[in-house]
């Protein structure tokens, strides 16, 4: 790390004349005052080049959980309706102590809406109508937490700057769930989510996690049929290799400009098969690269989303197996890296039916825990619970 010299006493009277409030809006306003002269000596003091001059002071008081985090997914919806009491009695009275919220959602929308003349794009919809009083209940009960933003599922987005997405026949292209991606080429798209990255750390998040950090599934089969532009990197390497540059580039982009700034982790959700293969040719995702550039990595893991991929047929039915082969592996990567990250894998309390008859159980309670303990035996101990519409297994112990 590269060290510059400073004058302390310049750097002193500096100090003294221009500072930045604390402000529990969640945004920045400048002060300043005029002093009488003070005499000072002028010592010459080593500074590392790449200090922030300052990090953001939200105004809240958030610790991360001592034992490791535990949490569910919250949608705008949920955080912003009388669900909301319900997840925080669950929260308190059993061993959970962090939400994973929606703050863009998976159509591209804010879930809340911004200040009129916010900077931010005029996306918001009115789901969490009052977002201090939501941090402010997360504060009191003590709660983490955690800022969900999905950034390349944007149907929004999509259709409003098709020259960022994908096209064909001059129509946007959309897969089979009537959804659009933009194109994670563009760095246009990087700072549009980088901005709202930046707004939920203003408003007290203590960590960001980005979801969708990839090209739709399959694109590997119509990368070439469809129009977009490949960006900076459409001359080196393979379509796979621009695909995972691109991607990986984006997290490593996200983080160093949020870490300027804001003392905030950053995470990326993922698809746990990402780790079983050297990298996923389709959606340009390499375990190892991204983890390399995150402080905590959440693998998707749903017993329900795996084929028989490690000897177990018919996966749904065997979540502590499956919870179990997983988990060796990716600590067997993550363990190859200089300074892996935090591993908080996203389990399943959600029940497959979809999967058809003989294929898939009721999860309740016997079945969460198991992944959690198969988990826990592996040295992994922390967790976040998936469930679509939130409603989460009661009697659930989180520390089986």
């Amino acid at each position: 790390m590269k060290k510059i010299w400073v004058p302390a006493g310049a750097a002193v009277i500096a100090a003294g004349i221009f500072w930045l409030s604390n402000d529990t809006s969640g945004e920045e306003h400048s002060s300043i005052a005029y002093h009488t002269h003070k005499q000072t000596n002028e010592i010459n003091r080593e500074m590392d080049e790449d200090m922030s001059r300052f990090t953001y002071d939200s105004g809240y008081d958030f610790t991360y959980p001592e034992n490791g985090v535990k949490g569910t997914y919250v949608t705008g919806h949920s955080a912003g309706g009388d669900r909301f009491n319900e997840l925080l009695e669950l929260t308190n009275s059993t061993g959970l102590n962090a939400m994973v919220i929606d703050i863009k959602d998976d159509r591209g929308n804010l879930t809340f809406k911004p200040a009129e003349d916010s900077s931010l794009p005029d996306i918001g919809k009115n789901m969490i109508s009052d977002p201090k009083e939501m941090m402010k209940k997360l504060e009191e009960n003590d709660i983490y937490p955690i800022a969900r933003i999905v950034v390349f599922k944007d149907t929004v987005l999509a259709e409003k700057r098709p020259d960022l997405s994908y096209t064909k026949n001059g129509e946007i292209w959309k897969n089979g769930s009537d959804e659009a991606f933009v194109n994670p080429y563009e760095k246009e798209v990087w700072n549009y989510n980088l901005e709202i990255a930046k707004k939920a750390a203003k408003m007290g998040f203590q960590e960001i996690q980005f979801d969708y950090v990839r090209f739709p599934e399959g694109f590997e089969h119509r990368d070439e049929e469809l129009n977009y532009s490949r960006g900076d990197y459409g001359q080196e390497g393979s379509n796979v290799e621009q695909r995972v540059t691109a991607v990986t580039d984006f997290v490593e982009y996200a983080r160093e400009e949020l870490n300027k700034t804001f003392d905030v982790d950053v995470s990326v959700d993922i698809f746990g098969y990402s780790a079983t293969l050297k990298q996923a040719p389709g959606i340009g995702q390499n375990f190892s690269k991204i983890a390399r550039n995150v402080d905590v990595i959440s693998s998707m893991i749903y017993p329900s989303h795996w084929t028989p991929y490690f000897g177990i047929d018919k996966p749904d039915l065997h979540p502590y197996e499956l919870t179990k082969e997983y988990a060796q592996v990716e600590n067997e990567v993550l363990g190859k890296l200089e300074q892996p990250p935090q591993s908080r894998p996203w389990i399943q309390d959600f029940t497959a039916s979809w999967l058809g008859s003989g294929n898939y159980q009721e999860y309740g309670v016997e079945e969460v825990q198991a992944q959690i303990r198969a988990l826990n035996e592996q040295g992994i101990h922390e967790f976040l619970l998936w469930n679509a519409t939130n409603n989460y297994t009661e009697g659930v112990n989180y520390t089986p």
